[in-house]
């Protein structure tokens, strides 16, 4: 494989980092701002929705740009927002910085994963689109964890400065490595016509409840583990990456049965996932029973992942970046409603469980509309009128 792939996989690596680790540093950078637990979750929600805008506008924006120019450009705004969380002085600051490092995510990955299929021949063009996207999963594996740990041993704002240089790393990886991708030349209005769409827009809906009860439940977790479980604080990065172990045998598990039955995997998949969620509120006062559930928890919800996407571009053919650019702003949509309903709920006093039992109630609503979209036409279970045990594909 080229190894501009792997540079491409840096910069996913440190994309993932600042999505992620927040989520283990937010006690800590709570106490910091002397905010609360539900205010410090906008650091969360506010970067997902940020991620939403920018995987839309700037995808869009950057059509007509050489890809490998606008890769570096969407990295130096990478860069900027983690010095600026780095050096914060105050939450308001910290919230910007969080916003600038996210804007740049959603068209990083839409963009790259055309530049990655680029680099290689077509029968390999999906092994380099997984090459860029395991450095999002590897983060989720060990960089957070140990992003973790360093925030807790030196500070949090020394997992931000060392973000920051990922950036610079993998900026310098795709100015040697890359070579320059012009994009190609369309109408200025073709790829929106995937919007009029219908099952495009319920494809989204699917993914903003079905990812959004995983990354709801993520988003309070270290709450979870030392209010309600009794783990000592410490332990929090270990117990991640046990969570990030569970993401990456269900990122590879999900996508292997989607492709071979997407309908059905996804209805599994998301029964699995709010039955989990559910369980793990029960029994979180077990520690051995929360052990299982962060493994379940993140093997179910991310084993979502590759056949949510590939549903939405099977129905947006003719427009692969803005399609994926679309339900990666889907993805961060639900992150941030999945934080917000989490937040709320600790808001009212409901105690640290109660994020997860929220979490089992969006993911079924998510559920319900995959069942709604896969009955009608064009949806994976619809059965045009005579003819008997038909499936259409998405």
């Amino acid at each position: 494989m080229p190894i501009a792939l792997y540079a491409l996989a840096i910069g996913g690596f440190g994309i993932g980092l600042t999505e992620f680790v927040i989520a283990g540093l937010l006690p800590e950078v709570a106490a910091d701002f002397r905010v609360t637990e539900s205010v410090a979750g906008y650091l969360i929600s506010g970067y997902a929705l940020s991620v939403a805008v920018g995987a839309i506008a700037l995808t869009a924006a950057l059509g007509r740009v050489d890809r490998k120019k606008a890769l570096l450009g969407l990295m130096i705004l990478f860069i900027a927002g983690n010095l600026l969380s780095a050096v914060a002085a105050n939450y308001e600051l910290m919230l910007l910085g969080r916003i600038l490092a996210a804007l740049c995510h959603g068209a990083f990955f839409g963009i790259g994963s055309v530049v990655a299929a680029d680099l290689v021949p077509a029968h390999r063009k999906a092994a380099a689109i997984s090459i860029m996207f395991a450095g999002l999963t590897v983060a989720n594996v060990l960089g957070v964890p140990l992003g973790t740990f360093l925030g807790q041993a030196a500070g949090w704002r020394a997992t931000f400065w060392a973000i920051a240089a990922v950036g610079v790393i993998a900026f310098a990886g795709i100015a040697l490595l890359t070579p320059p991708t012009p994009a190609a030349e369309r109408s200025a209005d073709s790829e929106w016509r995937i919007f009029a769409n219908r099952q495009v827009w319920l494809s989204m809906i699917v993914t903003v409840l079905g990812y959004g009860g995983m990354f709801g439940a993520f988003s309070y977790i270290a709450y979870t583990l030392t209010g309600v479980s009794g783990f000592a604080a410490s332990t929090v990065p270990w117990l991640l990456v046990l969570f990030g172990v569970g993401l990456f045998a269900g990122n590879i598990a999900g996508g292997k049965a989607a492709d071979k039955n997407l309908g059905g995997t996804l209805v599994a998949l998301l029964t699995g996932l709010a039955v989990v969620l559910a369980v793990f509120a029960a029994t979180a006062g077990s520690q051995i029973a929360t052990v299982a559930g962060l493994i379940l928890m993140g093997g179910f919800g991310f084993a979502t992942v590759p056949g949510l996407q590939m549903r939405i571009l099977g129905h947006a053919q003719g427009a692969p970046t803005l399609a994926s650019g679309a339900n990666i702003a889907a993805f961060n949509v639900g992150n941030a409603f999945g934080a917000w309903i989490g937040g709320l709920t600790l808001a009212a006093g409901l105690g640290y469980t109660a994020p997860l039992w929220a979490a089992a109630a969006v993911t079924l609503a998510g559920l319900l509309v995959f069942v709604i979209a896969a009955r009608l036409p064009g949806g994976e279970f619809h059965r045009p009128t005579g003819v008997a045990n038909s499936t259409i594909a998405a």
